[in-house]
């Protein structure tokens, strides 16, 4: 093999800084950046405001109420492609019906109740997160069946008030498709042209401190873009279709990001040429036709796993999923129990606020500012509620009242969660009490207050007691399993067949293990001082391992673009088995807990990378 002897010192390229996450009271006044949310903000408060309306004009106020539990399916789905779009909101409005049977019909048996909605909301977050449904995730459906529990339905049958959950869905359905009508492939368009922004982002970037992230953000949503034109597609489009031409849009994207990958610590001259084809790819991806090259399908990537696939990987000891799960189901249970101990009237609402802390997975940091944000957001959105709620709007002044509620919310949640809460307290008191004439809003206002509170507080202490270091994979355990997925393609590569289904299987999980890997690192970084400063240390083992995969999948796309081995400089067996025998030893130091032995001699090829990585578990485990 072509070997370096002695070995060269790898040079210590610039890393970033490891992220700091604590909890922040300015945040909570900050409006973020966010895309323009505008057009989805009208979708849901059409789709809400619709139920309430037919209600007014049919003189069953309540029933047009009912069904704007339904309509919420409007939030779910918004980026996805219409074709599955249309599979996914009707999922829901359907899921969303049945569950609030369920919660309805539990009220003939009280004792059935608190166990009925604590496993609905365990499923839900497990399902929504494993298939990355996105949000509002489990939440909407947790909060569904909870209300179910306590809703009043007088003289209606659980059937007819599924019926009419499940009309307020359909409705939602109707508009959240319309859109098809003018931009039938409007989603796949965005997905490629995000994705173009993030390449050229990481093109422009230096190699060294911001690039890190730019270039997980470039692979995320190259991957993303790639999951909208692939997994959520027909296994056979048109081959003269939009979708064809986007697909290979999107894979011209990913050559440019694989030469841009090429190019770290070496000659950067041609990233501003890449930057721009980027930025002119993603002009491509959002005019009526975009012009793009024959896409051999051999060369299209799997995109996302499939369901069962999914599902098989976070049903496994350490998934953050399944852990997210867990402390949902535990703290729907625990405030569930004190809402039945305390005779709480709307104990549905210490529930879903459980629910609504607990179920992304956010790491510590994170959920304790979403429970100050819901408990602070809530106590200023009762005031709110306070004067809407006097002033009982009626007929079409309520319709207009929660659809203008509905769009706020829709504009700043994405900007601030905590401004947010304001008018989501207000929505859902004033759909609480608006059809009632006899409402008392101080008895309702206090009861959302404490309700609000004690879940809120139920959700933490299960976080914090749950936050133990054998809680989830730790870091050096999700590199170990990002060096497995290198290794599993790495033979793949050196064989130069790298669009063979192996191959393309092998490629995909690699990307996925290091887009998983930053993750668990950002995790543990916002989780508190024992994980974070074990993240901190293993900061710069999880750059080095990041550079290595993706220096390894760039050299497939390059594998795939010229078919000639020989220019990827590609080593022989025993090279090969050098780096192999390099990428066991330092999986092995990693298991242990030990400092990796020195490296033998290695083949130019992936050398720096991997003396990188050795060098910086040194450093962590030294």
């Amino acid at each position: 093999m072509t070997t370096n002897h002695p070995p060269a010192p790898a040079p210590s390229p610039s890393l970033s800084t490891p992220p700091r996450y604590a909890f922040s009271l300015r945040a909570m006044a900050t409006l973020r950046p966010s895309a323009p949310r505008w057009p989805i903000a009208v979708r849901a408060a059409l789709s809400i405001g619709g139920p309430v309306a037919a209600g007014v004009l049919a003189g069953h106020v309540s029933a047009g109420l009912l069904a704007t539990i339904g309509a919420f399916t409007a939030l779910y789905a918004s980026d996805r492609p219409y074709g599955n779009r249309a599979r996914v909101v009707g999922v829901i409005a359907i899921a969303l019906a049945l569950v609030v049977m369920m919660g309805e019909w539990s009220q003939e048996l009280p004792a059935v109740a608190v166990p009925m909605v604590v496993l609905i909301a365990t499923i839900a977050t497990f399902l929504c997160n494993a298939l990355s449904v996105g949000p509002p995730g489990a939440y909407i459906i947790a909060l569904a069946c909870a209300a179910g529990t306590a809703i009043p339905t007088g003289d209606l049958t659980s059937w007819q008030v599924g019926l009419l959950v499940l009309s307020g869905g359909m409705f939602s359905w109707v508009v959240h498709m319309a859109g098809a009508l003018f931009r039938p492939r409007g989603p796949e368009r965005s997905a490629v042209a995000n994705a173009a922004r993030a390449v050229a982002r990481f093109a422009d970037l230096p190699d060294g401190a911001d690039a890190d992230r730019s270039r997980h953000e470039a692979a995320q949503a190259l991957t993303e873009a790639w999951a909208a034109l692939v997994t959520m597609q027909p296994a056979r489009p048109r081959p003269d279709g939009t979708l064809t031409r986007l697909r290979s849009l999107n894979r011209q994207l990913h050559r440019l990001f694989a030469a841009a990958v090429r190019t770290e610590g070496g000659d950067s001259t041609a990233l501003p040429t890449i930057a721009e084809r980027a930025r002119e790819i993603g002009r491509c991806a959002i005019s009526p036709e975009p012009a793009a090259e024959e896409t051999n399908p051999d060369h299209i990537p799997l995109g996302r796993y499939t369901t069962l696939e999914a599902l098989r990987q976070e049903l496994t000891s350490g998934s953050p999923v399944l852990l997210a799960a867990l402390r949902v189901g535990i703290s729907v249970a625990v405030a569930g129990f004190i809402g039945a101990f305390l005779g709480l009237e709307r104990a549905y609402w210490a529930m879903a606020a459980a629910v609504l802390v607990l179920h992304q997975g956010l790491h510590w940091a994170g959920t304790l500012q979403r429970a100050v944000e819901r408990m602070t957001g809530t106590l200023l959105g009762l005031i709110l509620a306070f004067l809407i709620i006097s002033a009982h709007p009626t007929g079409f002044g309520l319709v207009v009242t929660i659809m203008a509620l509905q769009y706020v919310i829709e504009v700043l949640v994405t900007r601030n969660y905590g401004m947010a809460v304001i008018f989501i307290t207000a929505i859902a008191l004033t759909i609480a009490s608006g059809a009632h004439e006899t409402v008392h809003p101080g008895e309702l206002l206090w009861a959302r207050g404490v309700d609000t509170v004690i879940g809120c507080a139920v959700a933490l202490a299960v976080r914090m007691l749950t936050s133990t270091r054998d809680a989830g994979r730790s870091v050096p355990q999700e590199i170990t399993l990002t060096l497995e997925s290198i290794r599993h393609l790495l033979p793949e590569t050196v064989g130069g067949d790298v669009t063979s289904v192996p191959a393309k299987r092998a490629r995909r999980d690699l990307a996925y293990s290091i887009i998983t890997l930053l993750r668990a690192s950002d995790m543990k970084a916002g989780e508190r001082w024992r994980d974070r400063r074990a993240a901190e240390r293993f900061w710069p083992a999880v750059i080095a391992t990041q550079r290595l995969g993706y220096r390894l999948l760039a050299i497939c796309w390059s594998l795939e673009e010229t078919g000639d081995p020989a220019s990827a400089g590609l080593p022989d067996a025993e090279g090969q088995a050098a780096i192999e025998a390099a990428l066991h030893d330092l999986s092995a130091a990693l298991e242990a807990g030990d400092v990796p032995p020195p490296l033998g001699p290695l083949p130019e090829f992936l050398q720096r990378e991997i003396r990188n990585l050795h060098d910086s578990i040194v450093a962590a485990e030294g």
